[in-house]
């Protein structure tokens, strides 16, 4: 379908990929795999025609049709959700039109006998088998299930697209491409927008319906679930592997280790000669020689190896502060935006050191919650940072805030502080950026890149509690393994949001599900918690989701319930029996035990911080050398240490017995 032969690209002194050749036959699902920058991206362009190689050939038959998902598209309309993916059935709704016509001229003329009409009749007949042979009579509920099959709801069919985030727009996008049943499906990170669940059900699509595929996806599982080949490009070329991505890994690893035995023989051969042509250089009995070993030496291609697997990225997150037990205690936090509820009543405690997953579809409030944590917007609701919480932030579009003018050095250079910035380079090069790469300038550098350059503005600071929203977008397969290896490593907290399956597998042991105006937690893995659903939704099919955990119903609840019993069943409240009375009485009396508690609480608090700007004073005075020999002040400093943690661990009491 696709024929490319001798493909050069350059951008610089060094070309982007060589001599590179290959073919895309009908269907195949073909995962492009590289290190960020190593031009997937540019090639996938390449392909459908909106970038021209250096030299080269790419042969596309003339009825070959493709489809084009980039990863950023200039989206500018004003159209509702359904109009916008109708336009995917241009061509059917021009044959509609036509048809439309041809029958009200069929219906209108009378000389039913004149050759002109049985032509007419003809052309008619035709168009409308051909009409019927592309399908185009059920587009509108092919259209239907895509929307949904992406993560749609039926209410949205009307509404604006200019009211969709620019993740959800990209969906329209993927829809209208979907739909165009193209030959071959170029898809750059398909998956950055979508939820697990819509993941899931694009894996199916592709598997299914689709012709030929090549994407660049850092989702190991998906492109694991949809592709049985793999193409590499590493060093400037283009490796073909006949497999899908994990049999790559292992083969990769092979050829690496024959890669790079061959480099170490090489490295000796031309050690050797050289040692012989110093060694004989002079001496005329050996003249030939010299001159034999000189050509050879010139003639010999060094064998090159990719600059990732010279290079490991070593990411570590600098030593913080311990936190209280609790970093985060979240009572009944609801957030609406005037009469949409995004989520109500979430309760939740997150543990010091534990790692969670925040999953669920895109808008039902993982972000929301995240900023609300974050305190960037108001809510209504409880929500506790515990004692000493230093939170690091890692937003969605961290990687676009950055300046596009400024290099990588400058970009650091700007944040950084104190000794810190003595050593920026070696920074730099620990996150692939050293030497020449920190000369460039942030609008050239790829998506990767950017992620990867946002991450290191993040460790720059010490953090007890990390809050990472899709931090893998864009991240290569070794990147988000190093991640992957740090957070796990990390002796704080961790709040990840991610529809990364393979990233959160053994990574997380707690699961909050955001779905239908809730919030649940799922104790296990993200695998546990798949299982789980799936399970769950055969067993409740057609009932509401019910919480995982078993949970007592607040007097709220229980009030609302009331409320809502129809009107015909007896109400019990009229006359209030002793056991209702009692129970009033007990949460009275809860509801004054919690309010103690957290006077309790902010008390504590209160007198941490000014013994803490106390010890502040403190450690300036013992900086200078009369301070230093002031056994009054070193008195002074030792005690109110031992009241902070004194105060410490009652503060971690009160929390404690409140959470319970």
């Amino acid at each position: 379908m696709i024929s490319v032969e001798a493909l050069r690209v350059e951008f610089g002194v060094k070309p982007l990929f060589d001599n590179a050749s290959f073919v895309v036959n009908d269907r195949d699902r073909i995962a492009l795999v590289g290190k960020n920058g190593a031009g997937k991206s540019t090639l996938l362009k390449i392909l459908c025609g909106m970038q021209k190689p250096t030299s080269g050939t790419v042969s596309i038959p003339n009825d070959t049709t493709i489809g084009y998902l980039p990863q950023v598209m200039n989206l500018q309309d004003n159209t509702t959700v359904r109009e916008e993916t109708r336009k995917a059935f241009a061509g059917q709704t021009k044959m509609q039109e036509r048809l439309d016509r041809m029958n009200r001229e069929l219906s209108e003329r009378t000389d039913y006998e004149s050759d002109d009409y049985m032509r007419l009749v003809e052309r008619y007949t035709e168009a409308h088998d051909r009409f019927q042979m592309m399908g185009a009579g059920n587009y509108e509920a092919e259209m239907e299930r895509t929307l949904i099959g992406l993560g749609f709801e039926r209410t949205d069919f009307e509404r604006p697209t200019n009211e969709f985030s620019g993740g959800w727009r990209m969906r329209i996008e993927l829809a209208k491409i979907l739909l165009q049943k193209p030959d071959v499906l170029l898809l750059d990170e398909p998956t950055n927008h979508l939820d697990i669940e819509s993941i899931q059900w694009l894996e199916q699509f592709l598997a299914q319906s689709a012709k030929a595929v090549v994407l660049v996806s850092h989702d190991r599982a998906f492109i694991n679930n949809v592709t049985n080949r793999t193409l590499e490009i590493s060093c400037g070329q283009i490796v073909d592997y006949k497999v899908k991505y994990d049999e790559y890994v292992t083969l990769r690893a092979e050829r690496r280790e024959q890669q790079i035995r061959a480099y170490e023989n090489q490295q000796k051969e031309m050690a050797d000669m050289r040692a012989f042509i110093e060694r004989f250089r002079y001496q005329a009995t050996k003249a030939v020689q010299v001159q034999q070993k000189i050509k050879q030496l010139e003639k010999i291609v060094p064998i090159e190896i990719d600059e990732v697997d010279n290079r490991s990225m070593h990411l570590k997150f600098p030593p913080c502060l311990r936190s209280g037990d609790f970093p985060v205690i979240c009572d009944d936090v609801t957030k609406r935006y005037g009469d949409h509820t995004v989520f109500s009543e979430a309760t939740l405690t997150i543990r010091r050191g534990e790692k969670v997953a925040f999953v669920g579809k895109n808008g039902e409030g993982k972000t929301t919650l995240v900023k609300c944590i974050m305190n960037e917007i108001p809510f209504d609701g409880h929500l506790k940072i515990g004692h000493n919480v230093q939170i690091g932030y890692f937003a969605q579009n961290q990687a676009q805030l950055l300046d596009e003018n400024l290099t990588v050095f400058q970009t650091i250079d700007n944040v950084a502080k104190g000794d810190i910035r003595l050593r920026i380079n070696d920074i730099l090069g620990a996150f692939m950026f050293g030497g020449e790469e920190s000369d460039k300038r942030v609008k050239v550098l790829s998506g990767g890149e950017r992620s990867r350059l946002a991450m290191i503005r993040l460790l720059l600071e010490p953090v007890n509690l990390l809050i990472l929203d899709e931090p893998t977008n864009h991240l290569d397969m070794q990147s988000k393994d190093v991640l992957k290896e740090a957070i796990r490593a990390f002796d704080g907290t961790a709040i990840i949001v991610s529809h990364d399956r393979e990233f959160l597998d053994g990574l997380v042991t707690k699961v909050y599900e955001f779905g239908g105006g809730h919030v649940r937690e799922h104790l296990g893995g993200i695998y546990d918690f798949l299982q789980h659903k799936k399970i769950e939704s055969l067993d409740q099919l057609g009932h509401d989701p019910q919480p995982s955990r078993p949970a007592t119903l607040s007097s709220t609840e229980t009030d609302t319930k009331a409320a809502r019993r129809p009107k015909s069943e007896p109400s019990q409240e009229k006359v209030p029996s002793a056991s209702s009375i009692n129970s009033y009485l007990e949460r009275k009396e809860m509801q004054k035990k919690r309010k103690r508690l957290e006077k309790a609480i902010k008390e504590a608090e209160d007198k941490i911080a000014k013994l803490e700007d106390r010890i502040a004073e403190l450690d300036a005075i013992l900086c200078t050398p009369e301070g230093a020999s002031d056994m009054t002040v070193v008195t002074e400093y030792t005690s109110i240490r031992k009241l902070i943690d004194q105060e410490t661990e009652r503060w971690e009491s009160l929390v404690e017995e409140l959470g319970d």
